[in-house]
């Protein structure tokens, strides 16, 4: 099992989404301007809707601070906790 299919495994277990998902979702970021509060919204949105985990205002709030800001933790212990706060 390479990196690659262990994070997929990760993702798979703790959201609804497939490798499908992943990629389509990957795909959709790709390119994405994530300074635009707008299009980072959307995606936060698109996510959530893709996962099936509702998120709040306040976490919605705090993802786009910290996604416009390039504030985002690269490991994914800490995406996983900014995620689910």
């Amino acid at each position: 099992m390479n990196q690659f299919d262990s994070i997929f495994d990760r993702i798979q277990k703790e959201s609804n989404m497939n490798q499908n998902d992943v990629y389509n979702m990957a795909n959709s970021v790709s390119g994405a301007n994530l300074q635009d509060e707008a299009t980072v919204r959307q995606l936060i949105h698109d996510v959530s809707k893709m996962a099936g985990v509702p998120v709040s205002k306040e976490k919605e709030d705090q993802l786009v601070r910290a996604i416009t800001n390039n504030d985002i933790p690269l490991d994914f212990n800490s995406l996983s906790q900014l995620f689910r706060g």
